[in-house]
C-alpha cells in the first residue's frame, strides 16, 4: 500500500488563515542567559495552557555547552514561506550568540524537550569575516539566512550570511563585489512580491558590548538608517537616512499581507516608530508616524521611551511596542497607517516607576522589552531584557532578581488591552540563578517569524 503525498508545507497559506486556523498555544520556548556568566545559555520549554496542571512552569530546560555565549534572537529552519513544498518541515530552531559568535542548531522533533542538533563555531563564522549573528529568517529556497551584526574583530561592517538546509555555511547572501554602502546592521526583513528586503541599523558589537555611551551617538556610532536591497539580485538599492527621530532603528516589520509595499521600524534612542513604504514612482521612502516624548526623571534629565521592540497582528490591523526605559506596552489600530490610534496601554516597571498594573503592587524589576502574539492576535507575552550590558547599567537589579515573564489580553477586533493578573513568571529561582529571559517562540509559528512568499 503506497502512502498518500504529502499535500503543504509548514505554516499556513495566508496570514489570515494562520489567525483563524491556529490553535491556542500550549508551550512556549524563550532564550534564557543566567546572570552568572559562569553558567551556560539555555532554552526553557515552558507550559502556557491554562488547563494543564503545569501551567506557567517550566517544562524543560535545553543547555547549551559553552559558556559566554549571550544567545539573543533565534528563528526557524522553515515557515509560511515554504507552505506549498511538502517536502519542508518547521522542526529546527537557529540561536545566534552576539559574543562568541556560535550558531546552534536545535532539533524540536519532540516540542516539549528540544536537544543540540549542531554547532557551527564562531570561528567558521569568522572565517567570512562576519561575527554575532543576530535577526534569523527561513527562505523559501530551504536555506536560512542571519544578520551579523560585525566584521571578525566586532568592528563594522556587518554583513548577512546563509546556511543551506542542511545548516552548512554557504558564504555571504550580498551577491555585489563593490563595498556595501551599509556598514551598520541589525535586523531585517524581506518581501518577495515586492523585491526587496529592508535591514536597520544597531552598532558594531565592541560599542554596544561596552553599554550605551550616549558620546557615541554624534560620533556616527550608532545607527539612523534602513537600507533597501533587491531581493532577487542581492544587491544594496537605496538607504534611507531617518534624521535625528530615527537613531537606532532596531526591530523591522513588512506587513504580514505579501501584497502590501510598506512595513515599519521602531526607533529605540528616537522613541519613534517609523514607516518604510513604496511610493508612487516605486522608490522606497520612510516616514515618521509616531513619536513617544521623553519625560522628565527625578533628577530633571529627560528619560528618552527607548522602544526596543514591535509586532504587527497578523491581520496588520495592530501595531504593539514596548517602551523598554518608560515601561510600558502600546497598542495602535494602523488601519490607516498614516493616522495610527492609540487604543491600549499598559504599565508594568520602567525607569519612570509610573504605577503599574498589577493589583497587588508586586515589585518589578526592568521594563517590558521583548514581545510575542499569539497568532489570532488575543494573547501577548513579554519578557523584560535587553542584552546583559544594557540592563547591567539601566536595570542592574535583574542581576540580582532576573526577568520576568507576563501577558497581557488583547482585544484583536475592537482593541483594547488587560494585563493577565493571574499570569507572572519570575526567573530569580532558577537552577543555575538569577536569569535573563529573552525572545520568545511559539512550535507552531508566530507574529514575528513567518514570512508570506
Amino acid at each position: 500500500m503506497s502512502l498518500s503525498p504529502c499535500k503543504t508545507g509548514p505554516g499556513y497559506a495566508s496570514p489570515l488563515e494562520a489567525m483563524q486556523k491556529a490553535p491556542h498555544e500550549k508551550i512556549i520556548y524563550v532564550s534564557m542567559l543566567p546572570c552568572d556568566d559562569n553558567q551556560p545559555n539555555y532554552i526553557a520549554t515552558i507550559d502556557v495552557d491554562p488547563a494543564s496542571p503545569n501551567y506557567q512552569k517550566v517544562l524543560d530546560r535545553m543547555y547549551f555547552p559553552n559558556l559566554q555565549d549571550e544567545i539573543h534572537h533565534y528563528g526557524w529552519n522553515a515557515c509560511s514561506s515554504c507552505h506549498s513544498d511538502c517536502t519542508k518541515q518547521r522542526r529546527f530552531l537557529i540561536f545566534g550568540c552576539l559574543k562568541s559568535s556560535r550558531i546552534y542548531i536545535v532539533d524540536t522533533i519532540n516540542e516539549r524537550k528540544p536537544c543540540l542538533y549542531k554547532t557551527i563555531e564562531g570561528e567558521d563564522v569568522k572565517k567570512f569575516d562576519l561575527s554575532s549573528p543576530h535577526t534569523i529568517h527561513c527562505l523559501a529556497s530551504g536555506e536560512i539566512m542571519l544578520c551579523c551584526l560585525g566584521n571578525a574583530n566586532g568592528e563594522l561592517p556587518g554583513g548577512f550570511l546563509l546556511l543551506s538546509e542542511e545548516f552548512e555555511i554557504v558564504g555571504r547572501w550580498n551577491t555585489d563585489d563593490l563595498p556595501s554602502p551599509a556598514r551598520i546592521y541589525y535586523d531585517f526583513w524581506y518581501q518577495p512580491r515586492h523585491n526587496v528586503m529592508v535591514s536597520s541599523e544597531w552598532a558594531a558589537p565592541n560599542v554596544f558590548d561596552k553599554g550605551f555611551n550616549p558620546n557615541d551617538v554624534p560620533l556616527g556610532k550608532y545607527g539612523r538608517q534602513l537600507h533597501f536591497w533587491d531581493w532577487s539580485q542581492r544587491k544594496h538599492i537605496k538607504t534611507v537616512d531617518l534624521g535625528a527621530d530615527g537613531y537606532i532603528p532596531l526591530e523591522t516589520r513588512f506587513c504580514h499581507d505579501p501584497s502590501v509595499p510598506y512595513g515599519y521600524v521602531c526607533c529605540a534612542l528616537g522613541s519613534t516608530i517609523y514607516r518604510f513604504f513604496q511610493d508612487d514612482a516605486n522608490e522606497w521612502q520612510a516616514e515618521k508616524i509616531i513619536q513617544v516624548d521623553a519625560v522628565n526623571g527625578d533628577d530633571g534629565q529627560p528619560i528618552p521611551a527607548c522602544i526596543s521592540d514591535i509586532v504587527l497582528s497578523m491581520n496588520d490591523k495592530f501595531l504593539y511596542f514596548a517602551n523598554w526605559f518608560h515601561g510600558d506596552v502600546r497598542q495602535y489600530d494602523v488601519t490607516d497607517p498614516l493616522n495610527p490610534k492609540l487604543t491600549g496601554q499598559v504599565w508594568i516597571g520602567g525607569l519612570l516607576k509610573h504605577e503599574h498594573h498589577f493589583e497587588d503592587g508586586r515589585p518589578l524589576t526592568g521594563g517590558p522589552q521583548m514581545l510575542q502574539l499569539s497568532l489570532d492576535g488575543k494573547r501577548l507575552y513579554f519578557t523584560n531584557s535587553l542584552y546583559s550590558a544594557w540592563d547591567n547599567q539601566f536595570y542592574p537589579e535583574i542581576k540580582e532578581n532576573g526577568s520576568y515573564l507576563v501577558k497581557i489580553d488583547c482585544d484583536s477586533e475592537n482593541g483594547g488591552m488587560t494585563l493577565d493578573q493571574d499570569f507572572f513568571m519570575n526567573f530569580k529561582e532558577e537552577p543555575s540563578g538569577p536569569t535573563r529571559a529573552h525572545e520568545i517562540r511559539y512550535p507552531g509559528g508566530d507574529c514575528t517569524s513567518d514570512i508570506w512568499a
